[in-house]
């Protein structure tokens, strides 16, 4: 089980529509595919969503870290040691879509080594998750268009929604809409991107109190420590730390700190030997976990779900699983499909999922 080679494949898939939040815009799946050879000639896949906007990682970022730092150091290593492998990815300072798209191959090629599901060999909760699907900035009847849209096709009730424009009132306006729109039966939270001020997220959450929101996340500006105090203190809905807590130490400071009350669990950013970390601590502090999104392929998205399906508290709310549909096409053999509102874990060895070679010849941009 010694690990022989490591690629990094840049690739890119257009969405069918840009993909508009208060930190960025994107109008194609820029990614790098990784694969983890074994002596055994057993390969091990994840996939690399880099987001510049938020982490500072780009596409070319992510293939030379992983060749020129990474790669060097994994070949020899068994699928075994992953903590020695994190320990050495550790030595360099950031990187996370990187090292989380290293760390999820060797656990996929440890899983199919060994002949079993991945979900299995994290914890084995359950064996699906249900599906909240992210709504970009539109105009309010567009939203609502395509929130009827995704509950009809595929029975998806729960909804996070983009919000952090200026001036506030644009947002507020649209979650209105879509509560009237799809009745109280439909769960409905906010991600601001840190695109409002602490005031601002203040008064808007007051006029949205009476929608029934689920949560609110990184609603102001990670860094401003006082404003994010304050402003939890007049929420009355779980906060959620998403893009200021990446590392399990991000996690401590903004929950011990009263910065947020709740975390997002993102395996594209913390892998699944951080993600376990992350749900450990968690656990230990009682906070509320929610499944989150890179704007992740479907390849990501089997990554979430088969983690989030491995424990109770990851999968006791809706993960953010379906940002592969606004995809005009993808890597994998099978697709994915949501039914009834869930997205079911593979049950072949590790992810449960192979690459479609012909499609990654067509996509990928280094030939």
């Amino acid at each position: 089980m010694k690990i022989t080679q490591v690629e990094a494949i840049p690739y890119a898939i257009p969405y069918t529509k840009p993909l508009r939040f208060a930190s960025g815009e994107v109008t194609a799946a820029e990614h790098v595919l990784v694969r983890v050879h074994t002596d055994e000639g057993v390969v091990g896949i994840a996939d690399a969503p880099p987001r510049p906007f938020t982490y500072g990682e780009t596409q070319a970022g992510v293939i030379n870290v992983i060749e020129d730092l990474f790669a060097p150091h994994l070949i020899g290593s068994s699928v075994l040691e992953r903590e020695v492998i994190a320990g050495h990815m550790g030595r360099t300072v950031g990187n996370p879509v990187a090292k989380s798209a290293i760390d999820m191959a060797v656990w996929d090629a440890l899983a199919r080594t060994l002949g079993v599901p991945m979900t299995d060999l994290l914890g084995g909760w359950t064996d699906r998750m249900r599906v909240s699907h992210m709504l970009g900035f539109d105009e309010p009847a567009a939203m609502v268009a395509e929130a009827e849209r995704m509950r009809d096709s595929y029975g998806i009730a729960t909804f996070k929604v983009k919000v952090g424009r200026k001036p506030f009132h644009l947002d507020t306006a649209v979650v209105r809409a879509l509560r009237e729109g799809l009745g109280d039966d439909v769960e409905l939270y906010v991600d601001g991107n840190r695109g409002w001020s602490p005031a601002e997220s203040a008064r808007a959450m007051h006029e949205m109190g009476d929608l029934g929101l689920l949560f609110a996340e990184e609603l102001c500006p990670a860094d401003d420590v006082l404003g994010r105090r304050w402003l939890v203190q007049q929420c009355d809905v779980p906060f959620i730390a998403d893009e200021s807590a990446v590392t399990p130490a991000d996690v401590t400071r903004e929950i011990l700190g009263g910065a947020a009350t709740a975390v997002s669990i993102k395996t594209s950013r913390t892998g699944f030997t951080y993600s376990r970390r992350v749900h450990h601590l968690a656990e230990g502090l009682g906070i509320e976990v929610v499944m989150g999104n890179q704007i992740d392929g479907q390849l990501g998205s089997i990554c979430t779900v088969a983690f989030g399906a491995a424990y109770r508290s990851t999968s006791q709310r809706a993960g953010e699983l379906s940002n592969f549909l606004d995809m005009s096409d993808d890597l994998l053999t099978e697709p994915l499909e949501i039914h009834d509102g869930h997205l079911a874990v593979r049950p072949g060895p590790g992810l449960g999922v192979e690459i479609d070679e012909d499609k990654l010849a067509h996509y990928r941009t280094d030939r």
